[in-house]
């Protein structure tokens, strides 16, 4: 299933106004109950989700439409082993979704507000029965298809068609069904010749204008066999910098775990940080640094990418011009890694760090 647009019906909305604060509120959209939707016709559940898709008194000639001008974030509600739903650091997330409107010149959307925002929305849905349940059978290869909530909190500005910045614009977030982000098989990754992001840019933003690039190198990639594609850094091209929509990870032969240092090229995601902490606590050393494309390929013997749908996804290769370096896979770290993230997430680990906030 992977992403899926048959968004729940609950979403939330709210609109930045003239005497600056927030307007809030829940919208329910057109539905069933999840069983009757479930036993729709492929045509006629399609037809119901499209209208859930829209929303009639929003601009469609904007800022966001015509020039990418927006945010978002993507968090997860995971079902939890005793039967309840919890969500994973949404707090993080919600401090990078107000620095990332406040890097686009945005009012930004206060992080308190965005988790409530969001445990409100999840609890609204579950109410109607839109919602993931859990499975024991997921346990089976460590959650590695289990299924979740996605949560897509983004931004939308006001009505315009100069290139101009937002100041009245709207945050809105919807759930859609979600399960495992990379497909079975080939876990291979190549390096691409395309540039992600500048220095002075808006790499460290989770902007929408920085997938543009990464769409297109990531289909490059599909269409020549990988799974993944990765960047290097756009003034030496040698530096590694993360995946098309991922953060990454090398285990050197040395036991040391290394990913590439934060600055205003890198997102810093959320996963990421996570890892860091696990495998520290696992008595890793974790070092964030530059990572050399030649010297990684030579000393690396485990390389994984992570991010909210990826979680921590081994890489069984790494291609770099026309030479392939193979890894072990699955690694013993990687998996072990996304062992203990997934069994914090899903309720089988205990959370001692206070990761996963209750929807109650």
């Amino acid at each position: 299933m992977a992403f899926s647009l048959n968004c729940y019906p609950v979403m939330y909305r709210a609109k930045y106004t003239q005497s600056g604060g927030w307007k809030e509120e829940f919208l329910e959209k057109p539905h069933k109950t999840s069983e009757e939707e479930a036993k729709l016709p492929a045509a006629e559940a399609a037809a119901l989700s499209d209208s859930r898709n829209f929303f009639a008194d929003m601009p469609l000639v904007n800022y966001t439409t015509q020039y990418g001008l927006g945010c978002f974030e993507g968090v997860k509600a995971l079902p939890q082993k005793d039967g309840s739903l919890a969500i994973f650091r949404p707090g993080e997330n919600g401090r990078r979704f107000q620095n990332s409107m406040e890097g686009l010149f945005m009012p930004p959307f206060p992080a308190d507000a965005f988790v409530r925002a969001l445990v409100e929305m999840v609890k609204r849905n579950a109410a109607l029965g839109f919602r993931a349940r859990y499975q024991s059978e997921w346990e089976r290869d460590n959650f590695a298809n289990a299924d979740s909530i996605y949560l897509r909190p983004f931004t939308y500005t006001e009505g315009g068609i100069g290139v101009n910045i937002s100041h009245e614009p709207w945050v809105v977030a919807v759930c859609t069904p979600v399960s495992s982000y990379f497909s079975a098989g080939g876990n291979d990754a190549v390096v691409s010749e395309r540039i992600r992001a500048t220095p002075k840019g808006t790499g460290w933003i989770k902007a929408d204008s920085n997938y543009v690039i990464a769409a297109l190198a990531k289909e490059e990639a599909h269409r020549a066999g990988y799974m993944e594609c990765v960047f290097l850094d756009s003034q030496e091209h040698r530096y590694i910098e993360e995946g098309s929509s991922c953060n990454i990870f090398f285990l050197l032969k040395s036991g040391e775990l290394i990913t590439p240092e934060l600055g205003d090229t890198i997102l810093p995601g959320i996963t990421r940080k996570s890892i860091i902490e696990i495998a520290r606590d696992m008595g890793i050393t974790v070092r964030e640094q530059k990572i050399d494309i030649n010297e990684a390929l030579s000393n690396a013997a485990e390389c994984f990418v992570s991010g909210t749908a990826a979680g921590a996804t081994p890489i069984s290769s790494l291609t770099y011009n026309g030479k392939k370096t193979a890894f072990t896979f699955p690694g013993e770290l990687s998996a072990s890694v996304q062992k203990t993230l997934k069994g914090i997430q899903y309720g089988i680990l205990p959370d001692t760090k206070n990761w996963m906030v209750p929807v109650k």
